[in-house]
């Protein structure tokens, strides 16, 4: 998180909050703010304060579970969606591909950055669901 805000030219003097919880701490949480009856990876809740940026909640069931899928460790797993989570606080989206394909570079770039090495693209569904083509 800390290469991503260096990268975004965001000083140090900002707060964010990280929430691990399970799958149905944060299935009530999708459907309360998102109207999404499930679980999801992970979510972000933006403040309107520029000091404190927002709250980032991680399930660590459904991060165990994609890290598997992509063969890469928790740790990294978990990396990814606070990099995520972090560029939605910083006012990025995701909804169309090319602003998909700015939020995985971002996130990749960061994430090397801090010795984190992306998986495959094809391995994982952050990076394969955001694919330009």
């Amino acid at each position: 998180m800390q290469a991503l805000l260096r990268h975004e030219g965001i000083g140090e003097d900002v707060e964010v909050s990280v929430l691990l919880c399970d799958d149905a701490f944060i299935r009530t949480l999708n459907a309360a703010h998102r109207g999404v009856d499930g679980p999801t990876d992970v979510l972000s809740f933006a403040q309107e304060d520029p000091r404190l940026l927002g709250d980032i909640v991680i399930s660590l069931e459904t991060a165990a579970r994609q890290a598997r899928a992509a063969g890469w460790s928790a740790a990294s797993e978990v990396a990814l969606l606070a990099t995520h989570g972090l560029l939605h606080l910083l006012g990025h989206d995701d909804e169309t591909p090319a602003g998909a394909a700015l939020m995985r570079d971002k996130s990749a770039r960061a994430l090397a950055e801090a010795g984190v090495a992306p998986p495959e693209t094809d391995a994982h569904p952050f990076f394969a669901r955001f694919e330009d083509g």
